[in-house]
């Protein structure tokens, strides 16, 4: 618990001025908790001196030692209050309480916020840190890790860490401070009295430590229940389709009622362990205030009188009360930190692809691209192996082949979203792994088949291209596209919302966007994945004029699925298992009866392609 606390301090470190002022707050209003009693104290023994005379001048021959102005004047009140009241004397005296609840609230308030304003923002810091950590992590994470699992991570247990904060500092500071001011009050007091009412404070202790256990358990099931409660909702609307074509609707809900009765039962095995210690330590401070009336009953004479042991009562229920408190706060901080784990957990995954420590510049333009005796493998499962290619500058080379042969591994790799197992990969004489994946990426653009845009403005969409993009440049790159017709047809043109990864667009129009995007990067190198494949043969013939455009200047690497597409390519390479099995353009491969041929007969008539050779 005490590494998870200096954790939290060290995140807090930029707001530490008012983490400070907060924590000075804290202990004031801890200090308060016991000026109240005494001050409560103070007016009942001057008003009803028959019953508190006796204590009140012990008191002032005390605070004379330490204070003996305040000693004098708060003893000549007194006297004047004893022998003729008049109104200014009553006036100070009865405002005491007023005056004491006013500074206790002013107190509070500004301790609480103080640290609420910390607490919000410690924890948005680490909600922004674990989100660009995951973004930096490379694809071979992603892909073994859901998404919804990320969301609940990012959502819930940081919510959950945040409300246990933000709930948690407050008392943290203050409860413990007004313990042990009480105990101090209650010693110098009634020492006697004291012992006897911290009797039973040893039992108070058996069911918070049995019930602390079960809360650390559960609290570490519950963020997996939930996180499972999360992954079948973003399966269950990101495949809405799937759902309503197959009338999977039944199942989705019983899975996600299986899921949540998981997390319930776990939620209140939390509720029920963090609950029933409150009442018991009640009852046991109950019992001591049973004790100690037996105590005063059976010794009547001990010289105790009503105001003091009211004020002492008083301070033991209140010191009851902040044990409550005290043990609530130790619970939501082991919530608290077992949330943490799974966040902190993220946190500590280590990138598989180092970034250099000293990287080099890059040049993309005019470089051809070098990919050197390459092997690569998803885990267990080898995927390219002795991949040897050049491709010049300015060139477009076509990677073909069946599914799984490893086309659009070759253009991660360039991408750098993974590292080869052996082999490089070069853009002139440098090395990829020379080089920051920022900036090798700042030299990319890549269209693919899965268009990826924002629920946002079409405008906002394209500039995503190259950020801080002008009005002009992002409509002349729409143009390019074959973009600006569509686009003018919308009710609010550029500024017109497309929804939730484009839902408003059609596919062409969509993948248009995508190419106007790529248009605005004005990247040397280009990767195009599958780009027309999905797409019906009108909007082909509009994307691939928008492709011809972006293609004009720029080294291209392009995996086809549709081999009418990439007929003109300057190089045309096959792949099959991993490995390149032919290359050449279009006329030479189809003269050669190898894969390539039979790649073109599965998607040609024989005659077309007779007619070709």
């Amino acid at each position: 618990m005490v590494s998870f606390l200096f954790k939290l301090l060290h995140w807090a470190r930029p707001y530490r001025f008012r983490l400070a002022m907060g924590i000075l707050l804290g202990v004031a209003a801890g200090l308060n908790e016991a000026l109240l009693v005494l001050a409560v104290y103070f007016v009942f023994a001057v008003i009803f001196p028959q019953t508190g005379a006796q204590e009140i001048q012990h008191a002032l021959d005390r605070l004379a030692a330490y204070l003996p102005d305040l000693a004098r004047f708060l003893g000549e009140r007194v006297k004047e209050f004893a022998i003729t009241p008049n109104l200014g004397t009553v006036v100070l005296v009865v405002s005491i309480i007023p005056t004491v609840m006013a500074l206790r609230g002013i107190v509070n308030y500004l301790h609480t916020y103080l640290l609420q304003w910390v607490a919000v923002r410690v924890v948005a810091d680490f909600r922004g840190k674990l989100l660009e950590h995951l973004i930096h992590l490379p694809l071979s994470f992603h892909s073994k890790t859901s998404t919804g699992e990320l969301m609940s991570r990012l959502a819930n247990d940081v919510s959950t860490l945040h409300a246990a904060l933000a709930d948690s500092l407050v008392s943290l500071i203050k409860d413990p401070v007004a313990l042990v001011a009480f105990a101090i009050y209650q010693i110098t007091q009634q020492p006697r009295l004291t012992l006897l009412s911290l009797l039973v404070f040893p039992v108070c202790l058996v069911p918070v430590i049995v019930y602390t256990r079960k809360i650390r358990k559960s609290s570490e099931a519950i963020q997996n229940e939930n996180a499972a409660v999360f992954q079948g909702i973003q399966e269950a609307l990101s495949g809405v389709r799937i759902v309503k074509a197959y009338n999977l609707d039944p199942v989705v809900a019983e899975q996600y009622r299986r899921n949540t009765n998981r997390y319930i039962s776990q939620f209140m095995r939390i509720c029920r362990a963090s609950e029933l210690p409150g009442p018991m330590i009640e009852f046991f401070g109950m019992v001591g205030a049973a004790v100690l009336l037996a105590f005063i009953a059976m010794d009547p004479k001990q010289g105790t009188s009503a105001a003091a042991f009211m004020a002492f009562l008083s301070a033991i229920m209140l010191m009851y009360a902040r044990i409550k408190s005290v043990i609530r706060v130790s619970n939501r901080l082991v919530q608290a930190r077992a949330a943490s784990l799974r966040v902190f957990e993220l946190l500590d995954t280590v990138s598989e692809l180092p970034e250099p420590a000293y990287p080099l510049p890059l040049h993309a333009a005019g470089q051809d691209l070098h990919f050197e005796n390459l092997d690569f493998d998803y885990g267990d499962k080898p995927v390219l192996r002795g991949i040897n290619l050049t491709v010049k500058a300015g060139q477009l080379v076509a990677l073909v082949g069946a599914s799984g042969s490893g086309k659009t591994t070759i253009t991660n790799l360039l991408l750098r979203f993974y590292d080869p197992k052996s082999g490089s990969i070069r853009i002139g004489e440098r090395d990829l792994r020379e080089v920051s994946s920022k900036e090798l990426r700042r030299q990319i653009a890549v269209v693919t088949q899965e268009t990826i845009l924002f629920n946002d403005t079409i405008r906002r969409n394209i500039e995503l291209g190259r950020p801080g993009a002008s009005a002009a440049e992002i409509e002349a790159a729409a143009r390019h596209a074959h973009a600006h017709g569509f686009i003018l047809e919308k009710p609010a043109g550029y500024d017109t919302v497309i929804g939730e990864r484009g839902v408003n667009l059609s596919g062409g129009q969509r993948q248009r966007l995508a190419i106007a995007r790529a248009i605005l990067r004005d990247a040397p190198i280009l990767v195009l994945d599958e780009a027309t494949s999905a797409l019906d043969t009108e909007s082909e013939r509009l994307v691939q004029a928008a492709l011809d455009e972006l293609m004009q200047g720029r080294t291209t690497i392009c995996v086809a699925h549709r081999l009418s597409t990439i007929v003109n390519a300057d190089r045309i390479v096959v792949l099959a298992e991993g490995r390149i099995v032919e290359t050449g353009r279009h006329e030479e491969l189809l003269r050669c009866d190898g894969h390539y041929r039979r790649l073109y007969e599965l998607q040609f008539q024989n005659g077309a392609v007779k007619a070709a050779v």
